[in-house]
């Protein structure tokens, strides 16, 4: 992998759709910006209306001629999903990409009763993947790439507690949630594999970027003192978001990216070019993977149709 890889090698994307959740800002909104800069038509998925459309007149200001629109998503809501889902009408979809995330939030749950971090980062995603998968399977050289965490090490899924009903622990609870997307990535693209698809499952992290991502929960709560530890760690010591998203960019798009890889910034894992990230050994487990998907189709309803696995 070459260690100076930035925005300016990703291939051409004329011809090519994208859908990007939580793309109004941060990572997601970078990586968008970027896909529209190579020639791909861009579908902003995010929650917030407001901001989604304000977020493509600002890909269009920066891209002469940027393709991008807006649709509303809310990962927190399952009737969301299926009708974003329902509401894509074309005939193909080469890049799905699920970026969109929350961390380290108190504790609350998502509409369908889900712990707000394995619901919004795991099984809203989850449920948005199997149901545009048929478009998906239907594109030669399709990719999914879901946005992991390096901090997926500070917990292993625990699959008598998907819901952290027993013990939360925001951290804790944000771990399992990113260990989830690395799971998730596993079993999809073995699956596909089994199926005989040329469909690419992936994962990235960003390393540490400055985004609201590391203060949305402590201004929730209101722990003043947090909020400006992470605020001070995001000027001082976070990458701009423009270098998080080369990871996620570089999964999506550069040639050669293998099913189940993990792209992550080359220095410690926090900053710098893409390249192969460590990842723990629990993510890779076939049985886990598994454990989890069935567990996740049972409770979003969303069952994957890949023929043959």
């Amino acid at each position: 992998m070459n260690q100076g890889w930035n925005a300016r090698d990703i291939p051409d994307q004329s011809g090519r759709r994208a859908v990007v959740t939580g793309a109004n800002s941060g990572i997601g909104l970078i990586t968008a910006r970027e896909l529209a800069r190579s020639g791909a038509r861009v579908l902003l998925a995010c929650r917030d209306e407001r901001r989604g459309k304000e977020a493509a007149d600002r890909i269009r200001y920066a891209v002469r001629g940027a393709d991008v629109e807006f649709a509303a998503l809310d990962l927190a809501d399952l009737s969301s999903v299926r009708e974003f889902a329902a509401g894509y009408r074309a005939d193909r979809l080469d890049l799905l990409i699920n970026n969109a995330g929350v961390m380290a939030l108190p504790y609350g749950r998502t509409a369908d009763g889900f712990e707000t971090q394995f619901g919004v980062n795991h099984l809203g995603h989850f449920a948005l993947t199997g149901l545009l998968l048929p478009k998906l399977l239907a594109t030669p050289g399709a990719r999914v790439v879901s946005v992991s965490s390096g901090l997926h090490a500070l917990a292993d899924i625990d699959m008598g507690d998907l819901n952290s009903e027993r013990d939360y622990r925001r951290w804790v609870a944000y771990g399992r949630s990113k260990t989830a997307n690395l799971l998730f990535v596993h079993e999809l693209a073995r699956r596909a594999a089994a199926a005989g698809s040329g469909l690419v499952a992936a994962a990235a992290h960003p390393g540490y970027a400055s985004t609201n991502l590391q203060t949305a929960g402590a201004r929730m709560e209101n722990r003043r003192l947090a909020e400006r530890v992470m605020e001070l760690g995001n000027r001082v010591i976070a990458q701009p978001a423009s270098a998080g998203a080369l990871p996620t960019l570089y999964a999506a798009t550069a040639p050669g990216v293998r099913p189940d890889s993990f792209t992550g910034p080359r220095l410690l894992g926090w900053r710098g070019a893409p390249r192969p990230s460590w990842r723990a050994g629990w993510t890779r487990s076939d049985v886990a993977g598994e454990r989890l998907w069935v567990a996740s189709e049972q409770l979003t309803g969303v069952t994957f149709a890949v023929p043959g696995a």
